[in-house]
């Protein structure tokens, strides 16, 4: 089984425990791990005996590493069936906004690598756990693709252009960085994860939602958290006024050569505008396009723009040429469909938030 579904004991009521369970993966999320995840949670979501959730990952480096994007790129070169891409997408677009809008308690704990689609199940939790080894980013300006699973939803709501700043980079988040601009609750020391089961199942659990949530939050509140100043040093301290400074203004072309053109001696800096040097112009498009669409849009709209896009992208080159790159022959040196962002004609990226179910139909069944 590529999850372990526990349900564990309380004193009164149950926990409902979803671990991912393919470290050697890094726990990347494959479309079995995505159905098993939805038929559980659909399950539990009218269980009386369950009270909340927690969602974690197996293993001593990861939470999730994001989707499964060999699996993905078999199914849209090789003879494969392009169609299988987009219903990976739909499948994990539902699980997301599941876990969204879940009627019980969810607890994300995410541990070692966050990235991709791992941030979006982390994102969706009520409450949002991490461990100081952290490492969160939303990468895909490196594939051919463009920040998913709902991130025009939550990085919209980040300070500033960090957003932006995020979704054109890929850059890498510590924990400092994850705890000081909200994408996480609080820290936690590793071994507080078996602890806080432990302190959970001493509890009694009524199944009324309110009481069981505020029970919940308060003992979230008791946890011995780490303090966010012995995290290590912020990055995002250091560069956050840079980043609202150069990604100021509504020319993107401007703001990409203000970033890659920065005098800032730092090697965080310089990989983040490394990925940005070398992202594709397509993607960097579709990210600006995205967070200007969303910033009016319910999470129910936000997914579905969403899964018009990535439809799209599976249609086009750019993303199975990322993948190549990147993941199957690894050199590292895409040959995307255009070579800078000035080159990207205005209608093939209008043509990613087009849907081909303007009928009315909901591909995701939300």
């Amino acid at each position: 089984m590529p999850i372990q579904v526990q349900e564990l004991e309380c004193l009164e009521g149950r926990i409902g425990q979803i671990t991912l369970d393919s470290p050697a993966t890094l726990n990347a999320l494959s479309r079995e791990m995505i159905d098993d995840m939805q038929a559980t949670l659909d399950s539990w979501a009218s269980d009386d005996r369950i009270a909340l959730v927690i969602l974690q990952g197996a293993g001593d480096r990861a939470f999730c590493a994001g989707g499964n994007i060999r699996s993905l790129h078999s199914a849209i070169t090789e003879g494969g069936d392009p169609d299988i891409a987009t219903e990976f997408f739909q499948h994990e677009y539902r699980l997301d906004y599941t876990i969204h809008r879940f009627p019980k308690p969810v607890v994300g704990i995410g541990h070692g690598v966050v990235m991709g689609g791992g941030l979006g199940l982390l994102a969706a939790c009520r409450y949002r756990l991490i461990t100081p080894d952290v490492s969160m980013a939303m990468p895909e300006v490196a594939i051919g693709l463009f920040p998913d699973v709902g991130a025009s939803w939550f990085l919209n709501r980040l300070p500033g252009r960090l957003g932006l700043f995020m979704g054109l980079t890929g850059c890498r988040l510590n924990a400092a960085d994850v705890i000081r601009v909200g994408l996480a609750d609080m820290a936690i020391l590793p071994d507080e994860r078996t602890s806080l089961t432990e302190r959970l199942q001493m509890e009694r659990w009524t199944g009324e939602a309110a009481a069981d949530d505020n029970r919940l939050f308060r003992l979230l509140n008791q946890l011995n958290a780490v303090d966010y100043r012995t995290l290590g040093p912020s990055e995002l301290a250091n560069h956050e006024q840079a980043i609202a400074r150069l990604g100021a203004g509504d020319d993107l072309a401007a703001i990409v050569d203000r970033l890659i053109s920065a005098d800032i001696n730092s090697d965080w800096w310089e990989s983040a505008v490394h990925n940005l040097r070398t992202g594709c112009p397509v993607s960097m498009w579709l990210v600006w396009n995205q967070l200007k669409r969303a910033q009016q849009m319910s999470l129910k709209d936000v997914f579905r723009m969403e899964l018009a896009m990535a439809t799209e992208c599976t249609r086009r080159p750019d993303l199975p040429e990322g993948i190549r790159a990147r993941m199957v022959d690894k050199d590292h040196s895409p040959t995307w469909s255009f070579s800078t962002l000035q080159e990207v004609p205005e209608d093939v990226i209008d043509a990613h938030f087009h849907p081909a179910w303007d009928d009315g139909t909901d591909p995701m069944n939300l």
